[in-house]
């Protein structure tokens, strides 16, 4: 057996193997920065669901969770798409599983089901049109007003959403565990110690977190308002990953990461996005394993909520 590279070695060797396996490397704002420095595309969801559509190489190293890598595959079926940790997976994912969705759907089917990507194949073949954060506000506000929504399975994008256009919808009760720790206490706490700093925002985190924050807007949206407004000091709610691209983008600016529940806390950081390491990403690239695997039938009914994004986005 071959010997693995050394932690000094292993960017080298990564960087080698993603050349000879004709690989892409695509990773979310919310990994470890070795990760993001390594990738050839960083974005968001809607930014690496597009990368992955139109990439042409023979395989996606999808760094990211099991529900970012899945949309791949759904986009690019021709496309081997491995992922470094197969457990990588996701809080809004799990909260809307595929059999209770069905459920209510049958027990209103005169809803229109919005489902943000954060959400199994499974869930998503069930859905009528995928939004991400990026893209959410437009969409729901383009769907018919003659038809009532139901928005999951985050229920704290859903109920921005609705302040946002004005269009009441029903909310699944999921939340993402990272942007729901936020605590409106350790906000208020962290804007006393740094007065006139803005507070940037995920529209994910609850409501009384949000009226505090002088922009919400997705994580594309944070690194790009962190890059043109002229404060040296940003308060930023959100998982702590984009902090790496925020400092780069702004090597004169200070990032604080407002943690969530107390000030000492980690709980800033997914640890579903954390179970990728570069290590387990040259062993899924040497290996082409663990792999995503569709069949086919439910590939297609995903992928029709996912076109309808697209094409309204």
């Amino acid at each position: 057996m071959v010997a693995e590279p050394s932690p000094a070695e292993l960017p080298d060797a990564f960087r080698t193997l993603v050349q000879e396996r004709n690989a892409v490397v695509l990773a979310h704002y919310y990994q470890d920065s070795t990760l993001q420095d390594l990738a050839d595309h960083v974005g968001d969801s809607l930014q690496l669901a597009v990368a992955a559509q139109r990439c042409e190489a023979d395989v996606i190293l999808f760094c990211g969770v099991h529900f970012m890598a899945e949309t791949a595959k759904i986009l690019n079926p021709s496309r081997r798409v491995v992922l470094p940790d197969l457990d990588a997976g996701c809080s809004l994912a799990d909260a809307a599983p595929a059999p209770a969705l069905a459920a209510w759907k049958a027990a209103h089917p005169d809803h229109i089901i919005v489902s943000y990507i954060n959400c199994t194949a499974a869930t998503k073949a069930l859905s009528d049109v995928i939004v991400t954060s990026s893209n959410a506000r437009r969409i729901v506000s383009a769907l018919p007003t003659d038809r009532p929504i139901l928005f999951g399975p985050d229920r704290h994008l859903g109920a921005w959403l609705v302040a946002q256009t004005g269009r009441p919808m029903d909310l699944w009760p999921g939340a993402c565990i990272v942007h729901e720790a936020v605590a409106e206490r350790v906000v208020l706490d962290l804007r006393a110690r740094h007065p006139g700093a803005p507070i940037l925002a995920h529209p994910e985190c609850p409501a009384e977190v949000l009226i505090h924050a002088d922009f919400v807007g997705s994580t594309t949206a944070l690194l790009q308002r962190a890059t043109t407004d002229p404060a040296t000091t940003f308060l930023v709610a959100t998982e702590s990953g984009i902090l790496h691209k925020m400092r780069l983008a702004r090597p004169d600016a200070t990032f604080v990461a407002i943690p969530g529940r107390d000030i000492s806390c980690a709980c800033n950081e997914c640890p579903h996005m954390r179970r990728n390491t570069l290590l387990k990403a040259y062993r899924a690239l040497r290996d082409l394993a663990p792999e995503i695997e569709l069949e086919e039938s439910l590939r297609l009914a995903a992928k029709r909520p996912l076109d309808a994004m697209l094409a309204m986005s």
